[in-house]
């Protein structure tokens, strides 16, 4: 998919909706939406998917911002810590009006309490959790 979503010659909403439904693309949109933040890493995002190879990943999100469903969101190079991400991702205005728009966002708030409750987090993962994040809107 190439298009983006909203534009005149984006996708209509049948192959949207089949677009984002795929497996690994909408465990990747809960993913975002579990987040504490909002904002995930892609190493979180590749952390939380452990089944799906990280190139995967990759190519998924990837799709999704081609779409308009995610966008990246980097720090300033002064905010940047040595060890730290850098770069998050985060739905788009358009991507959480779509979701909306089709009740795909009636489970945000169990996935958040979900994510509270993950105990296994690595001390990798529980540093990226609490890194610099970019102030948005």
């Amino acid at each position: 998919m190439s298009t983006r979503l909203g534009t005149s010659e984006g996708p209509n909403t049948r192959e949207l909706l089949h677009f984002v439904t795929q497996e690994t693309r909408f465990a990747l949109l809960m993913n975002v939406l579990q987040h504490p933040e909002q904002l995930p890493s892609m190493y979180e995002l590749e952390q939380l998917n452990p089944s799906v190879s990280e190139a995967t990943v990759y190519k998924h999100v990837q799709k999704l911002i081609e779409a308009g469903m995610l966008e990246a969101v980097e720090l300033t190079e002064d905010e940047r810590q040595q060890g730290y991400p850098w770069k998050f991702y985060r739905l788009t205005a358009e991507g959480r009006q779509f979701l909306d728009e089709h009740n795909l966002l009636a489970a945000e708030e169990t996935l958040q309490h979900l994510y509270e409750t993950i105990s296994d987090k690595s001390a990798k993962m529980q540093r990226y959790e609490s890194a610099p994040r970019p102030s948005v809107e």
